[in-house]
């Protein structure tokens, strides 16, 4: 397949729209039996159908024949590797009830702990990378304003300790610097778990609200703080039936830890299998700044890969880090310390800030846009 241009397609009336020219087109889990296609004329070279249901006359032979490449349907799975956008908080939650979770997230969790997660025969391990592909290109689509409709999304990513209580300071802080960024046109991206995850969400998703506001709603939801608690997902869901129509954010978890409960503040929800893809994919789109909120050793490995892209400038371009919590970084571990000896000279090294003030951080993260490499240390030298 020699194709410069490659249309994506995932509805059936953009499909029929296209007419009898498939030419180097994506055409993505469609049901193809009710579509009114010209088969026999129909000119696919270089066409890829993915997970598609053909009617009973058509050929598959004879359109491999004229250039196709057909990814089959896998059967009985409680996903779609060739899902078309990103889950959405209501579709991983139908199901669930206080008293028996069915939901879709915990059908999915179950399978992949029993077929995928330590040892996946081939057919299920080749299923998951087409999800998590599919994902990856949902994800794009949403960053580059075409799920929205608004533009390019300036992302920053909030870090941080997913056992965090709901009644912990840092929660309470995350929150209300995630809806400060919010109002000022940054898009929040978090790693989709509970504790400061689900903090940076909220406070995306409470970008309306004032400070106030925020605080009733903080205290109503520390009522269940850990996420372990019972009451932990109702708390939640009063405060969306408060407020339907949150501001946009974006999670991205993954069923490696699928024990911890959805997201429930995320518009946007990248679920992925891999969790070395979901971490570095995570840390890769936030061109516009990390936040690292106090964490323990998840936190501690995601400042050093973020180091790593800055260091080697991966992407071509050096993004602020930003070490939230002075006792954290400085007295507790000596990571802040590291960080400045490591980046000494480089151009990331301006772009570090340590502050326990929201207002200051929203500040740096304005004033500190990605800026691209000087290309000091790129690529010569990975050691």
């Amino acid at each position: 397949m020699n194709c410069s241009i490659v249309r994506e397609i995932d509805s059936l009336d953009r499909l029929v729209r296209s007419g009898a020219n498939l030419n180097c087109t994506v055409i993505q889990g469609l049901d193809l039996r009710e579509a009114n296609l010209p088969w026999k004329a129909l000119n696919c070279n270089g066409a890829v159908f993915l997970g598609c249901r053909f009617p009973a006359e058509v050929s598959v032979c004879d359109l491999i024949d004229k250039g196709a490449l057909i990814f089959p349907n896998f059967g009985d799975l409680p996903y779609n590797p060739y899902r078309p956008e990103l889950y959405s908080r209501e579709e991983l939650m139908n199901g669930w009830t206080p008293d028996d979770d069915q939901s879709v997230d915990r059908k999915i969790y179950d399978h992949f702990v029993k077929h995928g997660k330590k040892d996946p025969d081939i057919v299920e391990a080749l299923a998951e990378r087409l999800h998590d592909h599919a994902i990856d290109d949902g994800l794009t689509d949403l960053l580059e304003g075409r799920v929205e409709q608004d533009g390019v999304k300036k992302v920053v990513a909030i870090m941080g300790g997913h056992s965090t209580g709901r009644d912990d300071p840092s929660f309470r802080k995350v929150a209300h610097l995630a809806r400060a960024l919010t109002e000022a046109g940054y898009f929040i991206a978090s790693g989709g778990g509970p504790g400061i995850m689900e903090a940076a969400n909220l406070g995306a998703y409470l970008a309306d609200a004032d400070e106030s506001e925020l605080d009733v709603i903080l205290d109503d939801l520390a009522t269940a703080p850990n996420y372990t608690d019972e009451g932990y997902i109702e708390a939640a869901n009063r405060v969306i039936d408060r407020y339907p129509t949150g501001h946009s954010s974006l999670a991205i978890p993954t069923w490696f830890y699928g024990h911890e409960p959805t997201n429930m503040f995320a518009n946007h929800v990248a679920k992925y299998f891999s969790n070395s893809i979901r971490e570095d994919g995570l840390l890769a789109i936030a061109r516009y700044g990390i936040i690292f909120a106090p964490g323990r050793a998840g936190t501690t490995q995601e400042i050093f890969q973020d180091a790593c892209q800055n260091h080697y400038a991966s992407y071509q371009e050096v993004s602020p880090m930003v070490f939230l919590g002075t006792e954290r970084y400085t007295r507790e571990t000596p990571l802040w310390d590291t960080i400045r000896s490591v980046s000494e000279g480089r151009h990331y090294h301006e772009m570090l800030l340590l502050s326990d003030d929201v207002k200051e951080v929203v500040s740096f993260i304005r004033d500190h846009p990605p800026e691209p490499s000087d290309g000091v240390g790129s690529t010569a030298n990975s050691s």
